[in-house]
């Protein structure tokens, strides 16, 4: 059976547009991959990436079937929704000039040599249960990237943000394992933080007018 994918491509786009700036921007997953990359080194970190991209996959499903449910019983909801993530994406815009203006240490996390496995389900773990991972996918959601698109559409976005998540999460991994990239990063932080808070601004003012 084919799948006509171009429809849905605009919303694909416009939904990872959202992730890859969640998933780039500092936040839990970003801090304790700093502490994992520099204390167990550059493997173990990817393999924490690895948890944290399956933990955003379980969200991601977990916001399609909710949204879609709250949908089916109440039109006036996605209005809602729309005002709730572009709320959202306001106060990280507000928090992200904040931070321009008084760039936040970033501190390491200290944590023994672990398996495989423990990396996996530390990564796993934290993302099922970051407040800041879950807002985003709301957020994300309100975008109806696969609205009227049948189980291959869902099951193609959602690896498509697998992948996306793993390779943004990862390259914060190779990165923070390099002391060099560490303290440059540290430099330029408030340029990085006040290109965010404009991307939060002008997203949360297209998901609150764009109509659905």
């Amino acid at each position: 059976m084919s799948v006509e994918l171009a429809p849905f491509l605009p919303g694909f786009i416009a939904a990872y547009a959202l992730l890859l700036v969640g998933a780039t921007s500092p936040g839990p997953a970003v801090a304790m991959l700093l502490g994992i990359a520099t204390t167990e080194g550059r493997g173990p970190a990817l393999v924490t990436c690895v948890g944290i991209a399956c933990g955003s996959s379980v969200i991601n499903l977990g916001t399609l079937i909710g949204v879609g449910l709250v949908l089916s019983q109440a039109a006036w909801a996605m209005t809602l929704l729309k005002l709730i993530g572009a709320g959202y994406l306001l106060w990280l815009a507000w928090g992200a000039f904040r931070r321009a203006l008084r760039p936040p240490r970033v501190m390491a996390m200290e944590a023994p040599v672990r398996t495989a496995g423990q990396l996996f389900t530390l990564g796993f773990l934290l993302q099922v249960t970051n407040p800041k991972a879950i807002a985003f996918w709301l957020a994300i959601a309100t975008i109806g990237a696969t609205e009227g698109g049948g189980p291959v559409i869902v099951a193609l976005f959602v690896a498509g943000a697998w992948i996306l998540s793993f390779l943004s999460h990862g390259g914060w991994a190779v990165l923070l394992s390099s002391g060099p990239v560490r303290r440059g990063y540290a430099a330029i932080r408030h340029w990085v933080e006040a290109a965010l808070g404009t991307f939060f601004g002008f997203a949360a003012y297209k998901i609150a007018t764009t109509e659905v």
